[in-house]
């Protein structure tokens, strides 16, 4: 048919204008569609916008301010700038000129004035021991110095004769900083400038990390050696049976997680439970009891628990969905039970195994209650000490550079996971 067919056949006028397919309205059929699918777009934006602005304020937001908590450093730039504008001309070497001293009493004065010297106490003491003692009292006194203010800094406090504060106060002397990280990863900085390794009864993160990612494994490894068996034989069991032992499975979900550990306690303690059984069986002496509380040993035990669901219920849901008739046909062909299960079976729980595996692990590695309750000093993590950064020392910076190392570890962790195992985790 031609365009002047078209044109006078009734039928196709509401269909084609200029050769173009268009609607009932005369709109273009592809603007019509264009517009349709930028509707459905917008309806579909707007129902999921309540679940982004709940991320956004209560996951993204926080975790943005935490990392740039780790690197932020206001208080000597606002502080003391008088002071780093002289000490632009110093070379770091010796004791800087009186310049620098008239410039860090001027700051002092208005540091007092303003309230603001604890903040930059506070900060410097991070870096160097005693700095806090000497700015606070040399700022009391500073209203009253007169020039040669280095005489006068000398005499309120030894550390404004030592060198170290001033090449500190230069070094740090920037908006953001790396020294949170530094000392996050056991490293300090030389009279040069340089980062070099802590001394060695210092190094303390490095080996915490390690510590943290052991255990972690370790409970992974042992949730996956106990509800592999369970998630097995719920699946093989009748419904009825199933639900009974799915209820034992959940019970440590509908107990507070505080009575959990503290019932732990009472167990693992050496005048506990265990210890007074393992007595009157025979099996060790009074005298020596097992050391399983405020140590590694405690930690792992009573993570092992209270983590067991998370393990057990991705391998349950995995195995529900395999029938039976698999195996049977592996040994219809040939197949002992054991290859039966480990060739044909086994296979097919891998997608339970990863989630249930990261799960555990994911959650095992931020643990905080149970590893301050019954790791003693040896069942520490590293949450442990971000918790006390944050409530004791107040180093939120250190604490914000620790949780970054530790998010950031654990992203490349899941990263080098899923690319050698390929086990994606999918919501839904």
């Amino acid at each position: 048919m031609t365009q002047g067919d078209a044109a006078t056949d009734p039928s196709m006028t509401d269909h084609m204008r200029d050769g173009q397919m268009v609607t009932a309205d005369g709109t273009p059929l592809k603007a019509s569609l264009k517009r349709a699918e930028r509707r459905r777009k917008i309806i579909a934006l707007l129902f999921v916008a309540p679940l982004l602005v709940f991320l956004m304020i209560s996951f993204i937001i926080p975790i943005g301010q935490m990392m740039f908590r780790s690197v932020d450093n206001p208080q000597i730039t606002s502080t003391l700038p008088r002071t780093l504008e002289a000490m632009e001309a110093w070379d770091g070497q010796g004791l800087p000129d009186e310049p620098v001293y008239a410039a860090l009493a001027a700051d002092l004065t208005i540091a007092q004035e303003n309230r603001t010297v604890g903040q930059l106490a506070v900060r410097l003491n991070y870096e160097i021991s005693a700095a806090r003692g000497a700015l606070t009292r040399t700022a009391r006194q500073v209203s009253n110095m007169e020039a040669p203010y280095k005489e006068k800094f000398l005499d309120a406090h030894r550390l404004w004769g030592n060198p170290e504060i001033f090449q500190i106060i230069k070094r740090e002397g920037r908006p953001l900083t790396a020294s949170y990280y530094v000392s996050a990863l056991d490293r300090t900085y030389d009279a040069d400038g340089n980062i070099v390794l802590q001394n060695e009864n210092r190094r303390i993160y490095v080996d915490l990390y390690i510590r943290t990612l052991l255990m972690s494994l370790g409970i992974t490894f042992l949730t996956l050696l106990l509800g592999f068996p369970i998630s097995f034989l719920m699946s093989s069991l009748p419904m009825r049976y199933a639900n009974l032992l799915m209820i034992f499975v959940l019970l440590p979900f509908w107990t507070s997680l505080l009575v959990r550990t503290t019932a732990w306690i009472v167990l693992l303690q050496q005048q506990g439970v265990i210890n007074e059984l393992l007595v009157w069986a025979g099996f060790i002496s009074s005298d020596n009891r097992l050391g399983m509380i405020h140590n590694m040993t405690g930690t792992i035990i009573a993570m092992t628990h209270i983590l067991l669901p998370f393990m057990v219920l991705p391998l349950y849901s995995v195995m529900k969905t395999i029938p039976p008739s698999y195996v049977r046909a592996a040994r219809s062909l040939g197949a002992n039970p054991w290859v039966a299960f480990w060739r044909v079976y086994v296979p097919q729980t891998l997608p339970g195994i990863g989630a249930g595996a990261v799960l555990v692990f994911i959650i095992s590695i931020g643990y905080y209650i149970t590893p301050a309750l019954v790791g003693g000093q040896s069942g520490q993590m590293i949450s442990n000490l971000i918790a006390y950064h944050m409530q004791t020392s107040l180093n939120w910076g250190l604490a914000a550079a620790l949780g970054t190392i530790l998010l950031v570890g654990v992203l490349v962790l899941y990263w080098v996971y899923n690319k050698l195992v390929g086990a994606d985790i999918k919501l839904g």
